[in-house]
């Protein structure tokens, strides 16, 4: 089985940054822990949470912030306690692309907001509900059905994953986030729970992690979208790359008359 037939995807893989630079892990660690309110924030704005970055700084800081709904203020905390236990795992040496991994994540992340979390959908309690995601105007996607016990999901991740380690780890970690997006495996939070199972590729070898920019939110979300829609990944890919901190270094110069990948 190829690589894209394993994802359920394909992409312009000559396209994808190949020299992107490597620290210490030391330095990678302490630049994710530095930056944790920032990551916590783009992550929550793009899930559409109202709260500002000033108020996920005094959420992190132990302080509640009044006039905001609970639900908007456990998603907060949710991410911040997955980026803490992702932190953990890199510096411990216990992070790897593996299914107890991404549950564990997964259980935290979409802890009391989704149907169930931390098990794929069908190994949990409900077996037939399967969830979809709305395109807008393009209508909704549905990945592939919930089943007792998750054969087909299980599958789907085995082979997928082990398709994977033919990847360089920056393409690796990329392809990691939008496979799980595409495959749905959990009820909700897969989106999330694969950026950060990127982010674990990524600084277990040494490289930054990557931060969609609340700023580029709406971009993010129309991207995705044509993603969902025609099962090609160069868009995201570069978007994603562009989003990474040593993007001025890793992507080839414009070409005369077009804009940067990183203002994408």
């Amino acid at each position: 089985m190829t690589l894209f037939d394993a994802l359920g995807f394909r992409w312009e893989r000559s396209a994808v940054p190949t020299s992107v630079p490597s620290h210490s892990m030391d330095r990678v660690c302490f630049r994710f822990h530095k930056m944790l309110p920032e990551f916590v924030w783009d992550a929550s704005v793009l899930e559409g949470n109202p709260f500002t970055f000033p108020e996920v700084k005094t959420l992190l800081d132990g302080v509640t912030v009044g006039g905001r709904k609970i639900f908007d203020q456990e998603q907060v905390l949710n991410l911040a306690e997955s980026a803490k236990r992702l932190l953990a795992m890199v510096k411990g040496g216990q992070f790897e692309l593996s299914k107890p991994v991404f549950t564990e994540l997964n259980r935290i992340v979409a802890c009391k907001e989704a149907l169930e979390w931390g098990v794929f959908r069908g190994e949990g309690q409900e077996t037939n509900y399967t969830p979809d995601v709305g395109l807008g105007e393009h209508g909704r996607y549905t990945p592939l059905p919930t089943l007792p016990g998750a054969p087909e999901l299980n599958r789907v991740f085995r082979e997928g994953v082990a398709a994977l380690q033919e990847c360089e780890p920056f393409e690796r970690a990329m392809a990691f986030f939008l496979f799980a997006a595409l495959q749905q495996f959990f009820f909700d939070g897969n989106k999330r729970t694969g950026r950060f199972m990127m982010n674990g590729v990524l600084m277990s070898h040494g490289m930054d992690a990557i931060s969609v920019p609340a700023a580029k939110a709406q971009a993010f979300n129309e991207k995705m979208v044509r993603f969902y829609l025609s099962k090609d990944a160069s868009e995201m890919m570069a978007f994603l790359a562009g989003c990474h901190p040593d993007a001025s270094v890793i992507l080839p110069p414009p070409a005369c008359g077009e804009g940067r990948l990183s203002n994408v």
